[in-house]
């Protein structure tokens, strides 16, 4: 017979739980037409369950089973269907449906006017359907500002599925054989990880950071990058070491190289900072913002760029058929203005402050449970095979996903091990502890 871990046993022994779980022929029909209707491809298919109504922090499916979503593609930071938003949206689309190129309308002027004064510079815009293709206009941007073609980034990130942006990311499953070859002069580096440091160190209070000392060295040795273009805190989720992105801003000022922060998944609040590169004290040139902007209902993202980076004006660097659509426009206007007056930025640092002190108290022993970290409304636990080691345990981690889904509680697995729980900052804190201990329970089980 074949050798089974524990972890690999527990695995199986949950997925089969879940795939034998009571469901209707109307769920597993729908499951099946997807498979058939949809090309494949990782990450999304095959899917692990249906989806009829999203409210709030619920998701359910079509047999009735709810789901608290702490996954939600990181689009849900007002939670699903505000009301308020959909009003906001009904009416748009009844004034004014569609803006054709050429022609702009005061909704969109007005949100792209609303994301410049939240910059700390004198700031110009550029809207996009998607992040990735936001992504690459901040790389088009870089680009003509400087002359230069390359840029540097950060192995493991994720800034999107286009080629260019599939070249600054930094994931093996966008940087697949079909995806090359990439676009050249795309330099990488270890990103910051201090629970897993790439230069073999304890931590940030002996490396000297050398992560960031490692981006001093690359830039001086290319002498002509672009831009360095980063996730400010890792959406696995990784926090930054102290100093970390000061130093980086400092070795970019010396190298006149630009930099980008891509805020998409931590943007607009969902750290307890309306930007995540905030809680680091830096200035960057170009900040991209996506994913929730349209409250979680239409796809709109942002390019926030110094004014005196406006130098493109005779190539077309974004050009994008809904680039001034008044109702995805509308859409994340009165998001922000949910956010702002709901005062959920600083209710998402309240509601993280309390359940990553939770979280440490109540699994921080616990042998297979490794690095407990995060900000605001996103934060991960680590499943390692034993703390000493810490080796990544991903059967055992999945084990624990699938016993949580059985109780209704979804989230997303990142880098194989870590459970990864990012709630809408909308979450009632009756509701958020619920789900915690849903978590507690799993764990300790498995």
């Amino acid at each position: 017979m074949p050798h089974h871990t524990e972890g690999e046993a527990n695995t199986s022994k949950a997925r089969a739980a879940w795939s034998a779980r009571e469901t209707d022929e109307a769920t597993n029909d729908l499951l099946q037409r997807d498979a058939n209707a949809f090309l494949h491809q990782s990450l999304s298919s095959p899917c692990v369950s249906t989806i009829a109504k999203a409210e709030g922090i619920w998701i359910e499916d079509t047999a009735g089973r709810r789901f608290m979503d702490f996954h939600g593609n990181s689009v849900h930071h007002i939670g699903y269907g505000h009301p308020r938003l959909i009003k906001a949206i009904k009416d748009q689309l009844d004034a004014l449906p569609f803006s054709p190129r050429r022609f702009t309308n005061d909704v969109s002027t007005e949100l792209a006017e609303r994301l410049g004064a939240l910059a700390p510079w004198p700031a110009k815009v550029l809207f996009t359907t998607g992040g990735s293709d936001a992504v690459e206009v901040a790389m088009k941007i870089a680009r003509a500002a400087t002359g230069r073609f390359k840029t540097l980034s950060f192995w493991d990130s994720f800034h999107g599925a286009g080629f260019g942006a599939s070249s600054v990311g930094g994931e093996a499953t966008f940087r697949s054989h079909i995806a090359g070859p990439l676009l050249p002069g795309a330099e990488h580096v270890a990103p910051f990880h201090c629970y897993h440091c790439a230069y073999g160190h304890a931590g940030p209070e002996s490396c000297g950071l050398a992560c960031a000392k490692m981006v001093d060295f690359v830039l001086a040795r290319e002498g002509d990058t672009a831009a360095v273009i980063a996730e400010p805190m890792r959406a696995v989720p990784v926090v930054p070491p102290p100093g970390y992105w000061q130093a980086v801003e400092t070795t970019c000022r010396a190298n006149e190289t630009l930099l980008i922060m891509d805020e998409i998944p931590t943007g607009l609040g969902k750290t307890g900072r309306f930007f995540a590169h905030e809680h680091d004290g830096i200035t960057p040139d170009i900040v991209v913002v996506g994913k929730a902007l349209g409250g979680g209902v239409l796809p709109i993202s942002a390019v926030i760029a110094r004014a005196d980076l406006d130098v493109a004006g005779d190539f077309a660097i974004g050009h994008y058929t809904h680039e001034k659509n008044p109702v995805t426009a509308r859409a994340a206007l009165t998001t922000l203005d949910i956010i702002e007056d709901e005062g959920l930025v600083e209710r998402s640092a309240r509601l993280g402050e309390r359940a990553m002190g939770r979280l440490r108290t109540s699994l921080g022993q616990i042998a297979h449970v490794g690095d407990i970290r995060g900000r605001g409304c996103m934060f991960g636990v680590e499943i390692v095979t034993d703390r000493d080691s810490r080796t990544p345990d991903p059967a055992r981690a999945e084990a624990v996903y699938y016993a949580c889904l059985a109780e209704g509680l979804s989230f997303k697995i990142s880098a194989g091990n870590v459970l990864t729980l990012s709630p809408p900052m909308t979450i009632a804190q009756e509701d958020l502890d619920r789900a915690l201990a849903i978590v507690e329970v799993a764990i300790g089980a498995v």
